[in-house]
């Protein structure tokens, strides 16, 4: 497309203004799509890889057919899950759409964020005291 929009600027050079508008037209747009749904979805798409990856026995799931369970076994391109206390399906890695966090483990774990925050302002108080 480039080319013959060249060659249509060598033919005539009082159409070369709208030429490059129309370019720079297309180009935004291409620049817009990008942004706004293109980068989005690999972000979301290496998020789940990620979470995938990170599976491990004890990890409460849900599957994208909606079922909840427990994974007591990973392999390596499939998990088992336990539904029921004698039920257990195994199913394949991708068919897990999310790993249910306990609120328990969110208050721990918030806990644990907001005392390595303290430390670090601590720390950083004793060395600007230190530095005076």
């Amino acid at each position: 497309m480039p080319l013959s929009i060249l060659l249509q600027i060598a033919q005539n050079p009082a159409n070369a203004s709208s030429s490059i508008v129309t370019t720079l037209m297309l180009v935004s747009i291409f620049v817009i799509f990008y942004v706004f749904m293109i980068r989005p979805q690999n972000k979301k798409q290496k998020e789940t890889e990620k979470m995938i990856a990170a599976l491990k026995k004890g990890d409460k799931v849900i599957t994208i057919g909606g079922i909840h369970g427990v994974v007591t076994s990973t392999k390596e391109k499939t998990i088992v899950i336990k539904v029921d206390d004698s039920t257990k399906i195994e199913f394949s890695r991708s068919a897990v759409s999310s790993v249910v966090v306990d609120e328990k483990a969110k208050e721990k774990n918030a806990k644990v964020k907001k005392t390595a925050e303290a430390e670090k302002i601590e720390a950083t108080d004793s060395n600007s005291e230190t530095a005076e």
